[in-house]
């Protein structure tokens, strides 16, 4: 029965059976037929407690369903069938494999009714993922999987220990509202926090997204960071600590992306911007807050894909998605150049596509709730979207200086992955009340109202009239091939050459020891040897067998001088 099915087994019985499907066309449609199913069963999901089972003394519930959940589940379903569809080409079973185990772990993680399910599925995303990381397979890429692995095997440790420390205080492991007040709860939110890309913990995001294949960064984009979302949506609602943490990952990912030559590299930082947001609203905490976050979570795994499509795109026709190489692709690949136009402006808030009817819900709950500065920096950290993701990204991919580069249009598969994207961009942006029958509170909101309108498009408009100028007077930075200094460099840079420099420092400071007390030792050996001679102070005084314990003793503090 539906009920009792959880929808990720259909994910993990795919991918055993994905192998011996012939490869091509038939493994492609396959694929295809698993997020419709998992869509299908969630759907029709009651809500309520299901698929309890015990596993070795602890209570599991694999499948909490309830308005939240249900509403991630969707979307991620939505995701990988889009992702699949975009990946029809590839003929990669490591891939396609791979991608429905992301799917599917990062399905049963929302629905998880307990930490140590929970903490399962979340170790499960970054297992399979990773592979869509080193199926590029590139130096580069190895060693940024490997970062990446580390980092996300990390944060699941990290969960795991808060689990145990919270089972302890409490007795018990339901996933349910916490709050910041032990050891126990700190540790859960900063297992959260890592896969959420907080500042000072974002940096694997930007490392690892644009070092993926053209198929596995859309794939990665969807999953990851949204389960974070989910997980301290259903964790820490209301936490005020997370308005100023939303706050601030708003504004640092700006100045990068104006920056940054490598466009997926951009989009990356767009992506920790717009989480910002989401991280916001889980910290005010309200209904409306919370159906923002959830609403703004659902836009953004579509529009944001549909840019990673775009650019994608690009660099399968191209074999590049640097700004300073691209330009003038609106002549040969005029099709991919409006998708992202599309997904821009819904990134980018305009009014009829769907940035706008959610992000409008959040920077609401914000005002209603009297954090009016957070409110503007909101307001600032739209206008630098616009800047970045929706003029940088199609002006210098598209536009721009003609690069000379006339490349096929992208294959049909992409365009029909991101044309389907594109429809909903704009269907839920026209029409978003089925969107907001699917949120979790109950809330009567209406986005189109003079004043939102209004001020979006005051927003917007100053914020292009600024690109303008900018651009005009040549004071906005030029896309250039260059390496911009982010956080990462401390622990990727930095703190190797410190500790390469102490070594060397302690090895000679060693050396210098040993060498003098080896010197000291000689002599000593030279003194007793004196001594022992027929003329010798210690052969007149002691007998002979008095040598060993000497000898003993030496060895005794050449000893402590060595492992000490």
């Amino acid at each position: 029965m539906t009920d009792l099915f959880p929808p990720f087994l259909v994910y993990v019985a795919g991918a055993i059976l994905l192998p011996f499907i012939p490869n091509g066309n038939p493994r492609a449609l396959f694929s295809l037929l698993i997020p419709i199913i998992s869509a299908y069963l969630i759907w029709f999901l009651p809500d309520g407690l299901h698929g309890q089972v015990v596993l070795a003394g602890w209570d599991i519930t694999l499948l909490r369903v309830d308005k939240l959940s249900t509403i991630f589940g969707l979307i991620f379903s939505l995701a990988a069938f889009l992702g699949l569809l975009y990946a029809w080409h590839i003929r990669d079973t490591v891939q396609q494999t791979t991608s429905l185990l992301y799917a599917g772990a990062a399905i049963g993680a929302v629905f998880a009714g307990d930490l140590i399910s929970l903490f399962i599925f979340w170790e499960g995303t970054a297992i399979a993922s990773v592979f869509l990381i080193w199926a590029r397979r590139t130096e580069g890429a190895y060693w940024t999987g490997l970062r990446y692995l580390i980092i996300q095997v990390g944060s699941g440790v990290v969960l795991l220990a808060g689990t145990v420390l919270h089972y302890q205080d409490t007795g018990s492991i339901t996933f349910e509202a916490m709050t910041l007040g032990s050891v126990a709860t700190w540790a859960i939110f900063l297992a959260f926090g890592v896969k959420c890309a907080f500042p000072l913990l974002h940096n694997w995001l930007q490392d690892s997204y644009p070092a993926a294949t053209v198929t596995g960064t859309v794939i990665l984009s969807a999953f990851t960071t949204k389960l974070a979302i989910y997980a301290l949506a259903r964790g820490f609602p209301g936490t005020e600590l997370l308005i100023y943490i939303g706050a601030t990952m708003t504004l640092f990912p700006i100045f990068y992306a104006v920056i940054e030559n490598d466009l997926r590299r951009v989009l990356a930082y767009s992506l920790n911007n717009q989480l910002g947001f989401m991280v916001v609203g889980i910290g005010v905490g309200t209904p409306l807050a919370l159906n923002g976050t959830a609403s703004h979570a659902f836009a953004h795994i579509l529009y944001k894909a549909l840019l990673f499509m775009s650019m994608g795109a690009v660099l399968f026709r191209t074999g590049t998605v640097k700004g300073s190489e691209l330009g003038g692709l609106y002549k040969s690949m005029p099709l991919t150049m409006i998708f992202c136009v599309i997904g821009a402006a819904s990134i980018s808030a305009f009014p009829l596509f769907s940035g706008f009817v959610t992000k409008s819900l959040i920077l609401s709950a914000s005002v209603h709730e009297g954090h009016y500065i957070v409110w503007g920096i909101l307001l600032f950290a739209s206008a630098g979207v616009f800047h970045h993701s929706g003029i940088k990204i199609p002006y210098f991919a598209f536009f721009a200086h003609d690069s000379g580069l006339r490349p096929k249009e992208a294959p049909w598969n992409m365009l029909l992955a991101m044309g389907i994207t594109s429809v909903f961009c704009i269907g839920i942006g026209v029409y978003p009340e089925p969107l907001y029958a699917l949120l979790p509170y109950d809330v009567e909101y209406v986005p189109y109202t003079t004043t939102h309108v209004i001020t979006q498009l005051q927003l917007l408009f100053f914020s292009a009239l600024a690109f303008t100028v900018l651009m005009k007077t040549g004071i906005y930075p030029p896309e250039m091939r260059l390496v911009n200094l982010d956080f990462d460099w401390t622990y990727r840079k930095l703190a190797p050459a410190i500790i390469r420099r102490c070594r060397t420092l302690f090895t000679r400071i060693w050396g210098g020891m040993m060498g003098a007390s080896s010197t000291a030792l000689n002599r000593g050996f030279v003194a007793l040897q004196k001594a022992h001679s027929p003329q010798g102070s210690l052969a007149r005084a002691w007998p002979t067998g008095t040598m060993v314990l000497w000898i003993a003793v030496l060895l005794g503090v050449t000893l402590i001088i060595t492992y000490i």
